[in-house]
């Protein structure tokens, strides 16, 4: 799958079931580009989540520009009221990878880790290398990159378009959309090894059955006792993608639970972002299309009897000023209001997408309030990885085009 066509993806089969109706409301908050990209060496197409260390620096990555046009990752300092950009690493292609979606992780010495949906010397994917994961050190005022793992395109997976998680014992998961012993995608596990190399193996290879299709752009959720939970973008029992478990057993093998099959409208369908759960263990995501009006939608699945969940739709996105197809993954404020952006939509005059905010209310209605409309250059345009709070509370974010050169730019909202 070619993450950078994601605006383009084709309409699909829509099935009937029911979903919740909530109302719309305006509530400006106060927006700011605090970086704009050229594309040029300062990187382009920042197709990224936010990450902040300690210190409240900003990380990320751009799928294009830097020194050698393939993508970069990218720190954004701030100091006496302006924010800086540097860049750490300008990917080259070939082995060194190329094409960098979705951010990076932090471990807990401040290494970076992501993946490339390109390059790499594991095969030749459409010609391009199958993509990487990758590690950036510091050293010394400096960073230096490694690739700790290159997809092969065969049963191992091929393309990963998001970023990877680490569990407590130091192992990083993650996804890829294609590739796999059914050309359907895969959930991998990479594993240091006291030799320095890290050892991958393929945890899940979706068949595009009922257990899905297509490892999605968000993160995977992983819980407290080890427990993976992620979408698929396709497949499922209605081929309208899913959310699935995984867990390992005493053996050490991993087995995947499909929680639920979305439906398509007026139900939830195709879901691109990741997952995140409350205290109690619901979950909430967003779904490209589907909902009411076939242009996305919010969901909410609460766990029931005997291991199964319900769903629930709880905002469906309209076809007028409201937003529309989110990829984003949610974020909750300290109110437990759930806070996101959508691809597309909003103002009439550009169709930038919004960040939006749901409240919930009585009988189980949400209350959309749209924070932010994006005007497109100079401002952003077109957020697809939603928003990061730093340690003030605020909240950052970035848009694959606008700012003042229209190659993409950082934006702090302020709510």
């Amino acid at each position: 799958m070619n993450y950078s066509s994601i605006l383009a993806y084709p309409a699909r089969a829509v099935f009937i079931t029911v979903a919740l109706l909530a109302s719309v409301s305006w509530a400006a908050s106060k927006e700011k580009v605090i970086y704009s990209f050229s594309g040029s060496n300062d990187g382009g197409d920042p197709a990224t989540a936010l990450i902040f260390d300690s210190s409240g620096n900003a990380y990320g990555t751009t799928v294009v520009g830097g020194a050698f046009g393939d993508g970069t990752v990218i720190q954004l300092k701030h100091k006496n009221g302006k924010w800086t950009e540097t860049v750490l690493h300008s990917f080259a292609g070939g082995s060194d990878g190329k094409n960098p979606y979705g951010g990076v992780t932090l471990d807990k010495a401040g290494n970076l880790y992501g993946t490339t949906v390109s390059g790499g010397t594991g095969g030749a994917c459409s010609g391009d290398g199958c993509g990487t994961v990758f590690k950036l050190a510091r050293s010394g005022s400096n960073w230096k990159e490694s690739i700790i793992y290159n997809f092969k395109g065969g049963n191992d997976g091929s393309g990963p378009g998001g970023g990877v998680v680490f569990d407590k014992k130091g192992n990083l998961y993650g996804t890829t959309p294609d590739g796999g012993a059914d050309s359907d995608g895969t959930v991998y596990e990479l594993s240091p090894a006291k030799s320095g190399r890290w050892k991958d193996k393929v945890i899940h290879s979706f068949t595009g059955g009922t257990d899905g299709s297509t490892g999605s752009l968000g993160l995977l959720l992983l819980d407290r006792v080890g427990n993976l939970y992620g979408v698929t973008e396709l497949g499922g029992a209605n081929g309208a993608g899913t959310v699935f478990k995984m867990s390992r057993g005493s053996n050490g093998k991993w087995t995947l639970h499909t929680l639920y099959a979305f439906k398509g409208q007026p139900d939830a369908g195709f879901p691109y972002g990741g997952l995140i759960a409350n205290k109690a263990g619901d979950l909430y995501g967003t779904t490209y299309y589907g909902g009411q009006n076939g242009v996305g939608a919010v969901f909410e699945l609460k766990p029931a009897s005997g291991g199964s969940y319900t769903e629930s739709v709880l905002y469906s996105f309209q076809t007028t000023n409201d937003g529309n197809s989110p990829t984003s993954t949610l974020i909750f404020d300290a109110s437990g209001d759930l806070y996101g952006t959508t691809s597309a939509g909003g103002d009439p005059g550009c169709n930038c997408g919004v960040v939006f905010k749901l409240t919930p209310g009585s009988g189980g209605n949400w209350k959309e309030t749209i924070s932010y409309n994006f005007k497109g250059d100079p401002d952003g345009a077109y957020a697809y990885y939603g928003l990061t709070r730093d340690h003030a509370g605020n909240w950052y974010g970035a848009t694959v085009q606008g700012g003042s050169q229209n190659q993409g730019a950082m934006f702090e909202l302020i709510p």
